[in-house]
């Protein structure tokens, strides 16, 4: 079964379970969408069109994330009059996956209630053995991250990169990535081995890493 839906201006062909990105949409990862603006909507040889709805129809998605697309550079410049502009723009996307296709006017099914507390005298052996579980975890997690590059003498700011912040530089640095001159010499192999390492599901690419490193180390 297949639905065509409108959404930010444009229009989609869906399936379920289908991974769509859509213009932004003002809602957080983990929770639920409806495009009630369904076009048309197909099972085998039966198809819908709408004039221009199809009514009681609707489509049902789950936010999986929020972004932002890699930057497009927009360079002018005026000949003969010393006059030049370089501007960025990243548009904010929404990720999501389509979970049902629904007709006649069906609501979504409710998400299953979540399950209540356990009594307090329960809580305290938990609580106490989460306390002992979590050095573990944390020895887990720092051995985890072990260096993938040689670090140079120099460190560069790493944070001026859009998105990286004190903890994620941090975590870089454990990787031996310590300047632009290294991001900017990344090879495939080296940005797949970062992406596996830190669990970026491809955002060096996203977020357009090397360029940025390319323009603060001034090249």
């Amino acid at each position: 079964m297949f639905a065509v839906i409108k959404t930010g201006g444009k229009q989609y062909t869906v399936a379920a379970d289908d991974l769509l990105k859509v213009e932004k949409l003002d809602a957080d990862a983990g929770s639920t969408v409806t495009f009630d603006d369904v076009l048309m909507v197909g099972n085998g040889t039966d198809t819908t069109i709408g004039a221009p709805l199809v009514e009681g129809a609707s489509v049902v998605a789950e936010v999986v994330e929020q972004g932002r697309n890699r930057k497009i550079i927009i360079f002018k410049k005026r000949r003969r009059q010393n006059s030049r502009r370089r501007n960025g723009h990243r548009q904010s996307f929404t990720l999501v996956k389509v979970t049902d296709i629904l007709t006649g006017g069906a609501k979504p099914a409710k998400k299953a209630a979540p399950k209540k507390a356990a009594p307090q005298a329960e809580e305290a052996p938990a609580a106490a053995k989460v306390a002992e579980e979590k050095p573990a975890a944390d020895k887990k997690e720092e051995a985890a991250v072990e260096p993938l590059f040689t670090a140079p003498d120099g460190k560069d700011d790493l944070k001026k990169i859009s998105g990286v912040g004190p903890v994620l530089e941090k975590k870089l640095n454990a990787l031996g990535i310590m300047t632009y001159e290294q991001i900017v010499g990344f090879s495939a192999e080296d940005i797949t081995r970062v992406d596996e390492v830190l669990n970026f599901k491809g955002r060096i690419e996203r977020d357009n890493w090397v360029e940025q490193a390319k323009e603060l180390a001034g090249k």
